[in-house]
């Protein structure tokens, strides 16, 4: 039962965000730039940046929703999303990506700077400033969403289609609008 009283019947952030039109805007802003901008990573590795670190902090409505956003953009699908959530070092990922997911991981573990030897790793697959920046501020956003969407206890939807439609429409529309 979620801590605050949820006008809507949405799920997870989707009804917080419905309920709080004021902090909502700024949100999806926030997701719409790091997940669908500019950026040296495609979109959906940035989704699967975000399900990773969600997974990490065990957020199954984040995890679930941007997992299938990812799926829904990147060659491996599904099965390549619950390898990565399992275990990102046996995942079939291109080496850069899986430095970067490295990377990801250590700013969900704290907040402190991440480790020089994992930045060299990062930068001897190819990472470059702008890898890194879009990586850490993606794990970093996520932290605080997983935090909102945890830390009110809000619903979590337990039918997997309910996931893969939320993949389809962030997809399709992104996140101007609660997603």
């Amino acid at each position: 039962m979620p801590h605050i009283t949820i006008a809507s019947d949405l799920p997870g952030i989707r009804g917080l965000m419905t309920d709080h039109p004021d902090t909502a805007a700024p949100l999806n802003a926030l997701a719409d730039t790091l997940l669908r901008g500019p950026s040296p990573l495609p979109r959906g590795e940035r989704e699967l940046i975000a399900t990773y670190v969600s997974e990490l902090n065990r957020t199954r409505f984040c995890s679930d929703t941007h997992g299938a956003a990812a799926a829904a953009q990147l060659d491996g699908g599904p099965e390549l999303v619950k390898a990565v959530q399992n275990d990102v070092d046996s995942a079939a990922l291109p080496p850069l990506l899986r430095a970067l997911l490295r990377v990801a991981a250590e700013v969900q573990a704290q907040a402190a700077p991440v480790a020089d030897e994992t930045i060299a790793a990062a930068r001897a697959e190819g990472a470059t400033d702008d890898h890194l920046h879009d990586t850490v501020l993606i794990a970093a956003a996520f932290c605080m969403y997983n935090r909102y969407v945890s830390g009110l206890a809000t619903a979590i939807p337990t039918d997997p289609g309910y996931y893969e439609e939320s993949g389809r429409r962030i997809t399709t529309h992104g996140y101007g609008r609660a997603v």
